[in-house]
């Protein structure tokens, strides 16, 4: 599996990969399946965002883990991401919309899903 940005959803879908949008929500030109049970929760994330713990990643990285990946199943979510797509998971990329240095969830979901032996990394175009 792999993880990306929305500005390279062409090149994406010309390598032959299936993109899953696991943000909170889409830009408007995306139109492909989306996984909002990998989606940060609004709350954290606008406190992250604007609040008091702006810019305080380790805040995120705790409650993305707490509220988001504590209560999913890896396995679930590897069969839920191929029914969803109709495809294995090592054609699936899963997006948002950092550049691939940037802090961004998708990173943490591809630790969290690697830890679980589903190797997931950042496609490199």
């Amino acid at each position: 599996m792999y993880t990306g940005y929305y500005s390279k959803l062409k090149k994406y879908l010309d390598t032959g990969l299936y993109p899953v949008s696991i943000a909170g929500w889409a830009p408007d030109f995306y139109h492909g399946a989306e996984y909002k049970k990998l989606a940060p929760k609004w709350q954290f994330f606008n406190e992250w965002k604007k609040g008091s713990h702006k810019g305080d990643n380790d805040y995120y990285i705790r409650e993305f883990n707490a509220q988001v990946l504590d209560k999913l199943d890896a396995f679930a979510v590897v069969s839920e991401l191929e029914k969803l797509t109709g495809v294995d998971d090592s054609k699936i990329i899963l997006l948002c919309y950092e550049k691939p240095k940037d802090f961004c969830h998708r990173h943490l979901v591809a630790n969290w899903l690697t830890r679980y032996s589903f190797e997931t990394k950042e496609f490199d175009c």
